[in-house]
């Protein structure tokens, strides 16, 4: 947009005609600016714009100051302090919003400037990105509550993703091993090292409680209650739960801690770290489970397979559901009961194969 030439009108104001450019519509307008100074200079100036087209919009003075702010760390850290978002999806609403960041400055758009149809055109320019139906549905509930966030902040009059349609969650069957694919698994690191003896008491705990690899890595060591079988740990919103802890992870550990007591000036109460006193990774130990994994010949095995399995040997066992739920830390009973189709696709399959009446002769 740029500007024609400025004018003073007859009643003491100011009429301004700009040039705009519409890159999205691929097509140039002309608009004029009317903007009226009221007492004591620019004290108090509204600016109004209208489109030679049946689109109207208003063009705030704050338009011009917005884009200095950075309104997306201003939400983050909101979802941070306010809504207690954990630190895994503060990192993922800050990539998904830096990607509608990017489309909006290419095709000359503010973010406080974007309309109800431009996100509708940036999910279809991010169709040509294999993404999954899940990372599709996060960033549009992250730009949802952003544009929520500015209208509560009075950046925006209205939110332009309101009625964004998400893609419809599909039934999917998470990949779990069975109960000697599990065994096999938990044998395979070499417990005569220190790292084998690490990795082995990681594997045991994350089998035995179902944790997730962000909350394996945040453990302390003071989070487990090693005589009564029991650790809390901080999942997913930054909620605490208390999992129990199997007698077999329960030793594991137990003889992991009498080797990592040995490594002195350790001042990291990470319950699990590296030789040189730092915390593991998520990446060390996906890297490790994908590894021990491929030793055995188990495809498509990753950290949260561990907990697939833990879910659905559970339910296997006819343990109740909701106990289940509340042993994941899941805030929405639908998201458990995944489990129960498992359950019965493995009860199908069997049948198939072993009823002399599954099939029609």
């Amino acid at each position: 947009m740029r500007l024609e030439g400025v004018n003073i009108a007859p009643d003491g104001g100011i009429e301004c005609a700009w040039y705009l450019d519409r890159s999205v519509a691929d097509r140039w307008a002309y608009s004029k600016v009317q903007a009226k100074l009221n007492s004591c200079f620019c004290n108090d100036l509204s600016v109004s714009l209208n489109w030679k087209t049946p689109a109207r919009r208003r063009l705030t003075m704050a338009d011009s100051t917005e884009n200095r702010r950075d309104l997306i760390r201003e939400y983050l850290s909101y979802c941070r302090v306010e809504k207690g978002l954990a630190a895994n999806s503060i990192e993922s609403y800050e990539n998904d919003l830096a990607r509608l960041n990017d489309w909006a400055s290419k095709n000359g758009r503010g973010l406080v400037n974007i309309s109800r149809q431009d996100l509708r055109e940036w999910l279809i320019d991010l169709g040509a990105v294999r993404l999954s139906e899940n990372s599709k549905r996060r960033m549009i509930a992250a730009v949802r509550g952003f544009y929520k966030f500015l209208m509560f902040e009075g950046h925006v009059e209205t939110n332009p993703a309101e009625d964004l349609v998400a893609p419809q969650k599909g039934l999917y069957l998470p990949r779990f091993l069975n109960q000697s694919e599990i065994e096999t698994l938990l044998a395979t690191p070499d417990t005569s090292t220190e790292s084998g003896l690490r990795d082995r008491a990681i594997l045991e705990i994350m089998y035995a409680s179902g944790l997730r690899v962000s909350e394996a890595v945040n453990l302390r060591i003071h989070d487990i209650d090693l005589d009564s079988g029991i650790l809390t740990c901080t999942g997913k919103g930054s909620k605490t739960r208390r999992v129990p802890v199997g007698s077999s992870a329960v030793e594991w550990i137990k003889s992991y801690l009498a080797v990592r007591r040995k490594i002195e000036n350790i001042e990291n109460d990470k319950l699990f770290i590296n030789s040189n006193g730092s915390s593991v990774s998520r990446q060390t130990i996906y890297v490790s489970i994908t590894d021990y994994a491929e030793k055995c010949g188990f495809k498509g095995v990753s950290p949260h397979t561990l907990r697939h399995s833990f879910a659905t040997h559970l339910v296997q066992n006819n343990a109740d559901i909701r106990s289940v739920q509340q042993m994941l830390g899941h805030v929405d009973i639908s998201t458990t009961q995944i489990y129960t189709h498992i359950t019965s696709a493995q009860l199908k399959k069997n049948y198939e194969r072993f009823h002399p009446r599954s099939r029609s002769s």
